[in-house]
């Protein structure tokens, strides 16, 4: 594979559709990459809803992807990029759909993972290869794509732009005068999230021992409508549920102002991060030095080794790096009183 290429490229096309936590990740790395080259026009291809949360981003400009619009999607994409050429293509994303995409995208250098981490025919549309890195997070392996353009210094910054009618609408939610947790028991993958029985439990307990207003937040998909509703009919004192009512900027928002967030490995925790506050992630699931939380990750409830043993027999190094223990009762391995502890690491000192 070739590696002669210009050292100041003047246009790079990022290709990284989903999820919500993944192009939160690719943040740090377009700001890092903006700043090792300042001329450069950068593109970058991205998902319907993930657009929501990241249009505006300065210095960007967005192709968004539908692929609820199947193959009529495809051949607007196709037909949008027909006259388009970069001088470099960082192709992060692995799914197969991704990489059929790619093919639509005429660049000098076509970027993408290493032999390792390739899946689902990767290696058949790029031309160049990052490297492996040993057991790394997600961003880690993201901000590689910046360090294989030359980039130097690495910039850790999000600053994602939201309005001002988006932090008015905050702020009709929050009460100013007391603590706000904010908690989003919803992950993409059910598998990955607490009980509802324990996240009641955990509310009643956040209100009682620290007297403050819990929001609940959720997308507005019916199942996750439905969850956080059973969640709030069964604390005991009043919460404000805000599921599905708010947009993926409000809800970035909304993050900002809280003094704790708590979720499972999900897209909110990560948003979370980026906005600098403290977020306890639920992790049993997943292991949290790859997906956990990048800006908190001793705040992180981790039940993965004990969810190792008890599928596989094994400890965390001993399975593939990566490797989900997505399994009925996973999630049980959290205790209240586990996510009780690491509460008190943050209230106890506000």
């Amino acid at each position: 594979m070739t590696t002669n290429h210009h050292p100041n490229p003047q246009s790079i096309c990022i290709f990284r559709l989903s999820a919500i936590g993944d192009v939160t990740h690719v943040v740090p790395v377009v700001k890092t990459i903006q700043n090792q080259f300042p001329n450069c026009k950068v593109t970058w291809v991205i998902g319907q809803l993930e657009h929501q949360l990241l249009k505006g981003l300065p210095g960007v400009e967005f192709i968004v992807f539908s692929k609820s619009k199947g193959k009529q999607g495809v051949l607007a994409f196709k037909q949008q990029l027909f006259d388009c050429h970069f001088d470099v293509l960082l192709q992060m994303q692995l799914s197969f759909r991704a990489n059929l995409l790619s093919r639509y995208i005429k660049a000098n250098r076509k970027i993408g993972f290493d032999w390792k981490r390739s899946k689902e025919l990767h290696s058949l549309f790029i031309n160049e290869r990052i490297p492996y890195l040993h057991h790394c997070h997600v961003l880690d392996g993201f901000m590689q794509f910046a360090e294989q353009l030359g980039c130097k210094k690495k910039l850790y910054q999000w600053d994602i732009p939201v309005s001002e009618s988006d932090q008015d609408v905050i702020f009709d939610w929050v009460d100013r005068d007391r603590k706000t947790v904010v908690i989003s028991p919803c992950s993409s993958h059910q598998l990955r999230n607490w009980s509802v029985e324990r996240y009641s439990q955990l509310v009643n307990l956040l209100i009682e021992k620290y007297a403050v207003q819990v929001i609940l937040t959720g997308s507005p998909a019916q199942r996750e409508l439905d969850f956080v509703a059973a969640i709030e009919s069964s604390c005991l004192y009043p919460v404000n549920n805000v599921a599905g009512k708010d947009t993926l900027k409000q809800l970035l928002c909304l993050l900002k102002q809280a003094d704790l967030v708590i979720s499972p490995d999900s897209g909110p925790l990560h948003m979370a991060g980026a906005v600098n506050t403290p977020v306890i992630g639920l992790l049993a699931a997943s292991n949290y030095l790859r997906s956990g939380s990048y800006q908190f990750p001793d705040l992180t409830v981790n039940k993965y080794p004990e969810a190792c043993k008890k599928y596989f027999s094994k400890t965390p190094d001993q399975v593939k790096w990566g490797r989900k223990t997505e399994f009925p009762g996973a999630m049980d391995l959290i205790t209240v009183e586990d996510v009780a502890k690491k509460v008190s690491l943050v209230l106890s000192k506000k």
